[in-house]
């Protein structure tokens, strides 16, 4: 089929075009949300404005994220494309140097500024893109990752319980929109929940005047029991991992077996209502030729059972998920095993199975913490020390946020649930890389759009939502 042979290449006349035509809606969509201003207003770390605000260096460091940028140096692409400057309406942008220089300029208050402003724009954007049925509960979740760097000079890095040197961020995000509320840079040889609470009160605090309750999610580590009580009382819900200590287990063990229900994982259904024929499964089959150790779930069982830990002052509800699992070799069946697994909850609406799975769903964390780190490259770590490094994390994540802004803004649930859930290099392709020629005339940029995928119609009535914007 590729019967091409006689390929040459010739230079063109002079077209004004980009291959990231999607940008002009991204900067519209920050200019009409007050984004631009909100920075201005909240930061403030040059002395004098000649020619650059703080918006501009922030812009042009989450604009190149947003344009499939993985490093600084990939500014230096854009600031020699003079389209790319006047899709933009600017004269220059900073180079790569200037923009790394920028980061250095940060303190920790000003890093907490900078979130500020950006998290002053959500609310305005989840009452204009989130139903109000959708509003009634804000998940929050919160977990800690680790970003590798193979510096040696980066002030603030340690080595991790795995033998890396890292850092180790701290991500507070909304499950609702997958959206990173607050970013926290630590050394990576500090324990995961390390500063924990304060981020978490702070991500409260933000969404309560939005949503109608705020429940929080998180594994074993963020299971503080010292705030449980506080949390309760200024009814906030959790949902937590608790470690399978020996004073649990031996509580599930004496439970008697009238209180343990048989649970029953979902199953996916096709659209055609058919079960779906479930492919072989190689790897097992592999372990099983090769004779080599086998774990196989067998049943899971939940029950709960009431549970006071010492730094609290009253009883909460102890969902224990009971999994039998034989271990084998070869087809050989060697013996069966039980393991327990603890969450601790306030939540009295749900049954155990539904907490179980509440606290399963925390896994779509994971997914944003792989974008944030693989996707959108944000937590490479590419300036000298923790807090520089912490403002260029939170600055290339903007671009995550403005991807959700613009997916909330979508006029068609399904297609706004589908911009939501897409993967960043996916996203990038669909929306960001639209070839687009840029005409300026007057006080007009016009961009004519060259090509033509199936997600261009969502842009274009997507778009004219954001020309048509008013925020409150």
């Amino acid at each position: 089929m590729f019967t091409a042979r006689n390929i040459q290449y010739e230079m063109a006349e002079k077209m004004r075009a980009i291959d990231c035509g999607g940008l002009g809606a991204f900067h519209m969509l920050a200019r009409k949300t007050g984004l631009i201003p909100a920075i201005d207003e909240r930061l403030h770390l040059l002395k004098r404005h000649l020619p650059y605000h703080e918006s501009d260096h922030v812009l042009n460091i989450a604009y190149n994220t947003l344009t499939g940028g993985t490093c600084l140096d990939d500014i230096e692409l854009r600031r020699n494309d003079e389209t790319y400057m006047d899709a933009l309406g600017a004269q220059r942008i900073p180079d790569p140097t200037t923009a790394g220089d920028f980061t250095r300029r940060f303190s920790e208050r000003n890093v907490q500024r900078l979130m500020d402003a950006i998290n002053s724009i959500r609310p305005k954007i989840w009452k204009k893109g989130l139903k109000k049925s959708e509003r009634k509960e804000a998940i929050i979740d919160v977990d800690g990752t680790l970003a590798p760097t193979t510096g040696d000079c980066k002030e603030g890095m340690g080595l991790s319980y795995n033998g890396v040197w890292s850092y180790s961020p701290l991500l507070v995000s909304l499950a609702n929109t997958a959206e990173p509320l607050y970013l926290f840079n630590r050394s990576g040889n500090r324990p995961s929940h390390e500063g924990a609470p304060e981020w978490v009160d702070r991500a409260i605090e933000l969404v309560s005047e939005s949503f109608g309750r705020v429940c929080l999610r998180g594994d074993t580590d963020f299971s503080l029991t010292e705030h449980f009580d506080r949390w309760t009382q200024a009814g906030v819900y959790f949902a937590f991992g608790m470690d399978a200590m020996a004073n649990l287990v031996h509580i599930a063990q004496g439970l008697p077996a009238k209180r343990w229900r048989l649970l029953k994982r979902w199953e996916r259904v096709s659209k055609t209502g058919q079960k779906r024929r479930r492919p072989d499964n190689v790897k097992e089959r592999i372990v099983v030729e090769k004779g080599y150790r086998n774990m196989k779930l067998q049943k899971e069982h939940v029950a709960e059972f009431d549970y006071t830990p010492v730094k609290c002052g009253r009883n909460y509800r102890m969902v224990v998920l009971r999994k039998s699992i034989s271990v084998e070799k070869g087809q050989i069946r060697l013996w069966d095993e039980v393991r327990y697994f603890f969450y601790i909850t306030n939540i009295e609406d749900k049954t155990p199975a539904e907490v179980v799975f509440f606290c399963n769903e925390r896994c779509n964390q994971e997914n944003l913490i792989e974008q944030l780190k693989n996707g959108l490259n944000a937590l490479r770590m590419p300036v000298g020390d923790l807090v520089s490094n912490w403002a260029y994390m939170v600055i290339a994540s903007l671009a995550w946020s403005l991807k959700a802004w613009f997916a909330l803004l979508a006029r068609n649930d399904d297609r706004r649930d589908g911009l939501l859930r897409m993967e960043f290099r996916r996203f990038l392709n669909a929306i960001v890389r639209i070839p687009t020629q840029v005409i300026r005339s007057g006080r007009r940029i016009l961009m004519r759009i060259l090509g033509y995928n199936e997600w261009t119609e969502t842009f274009l009535d997507t778009w004219s939502a954001i020309r048509r914007l008013k925020l409150a």
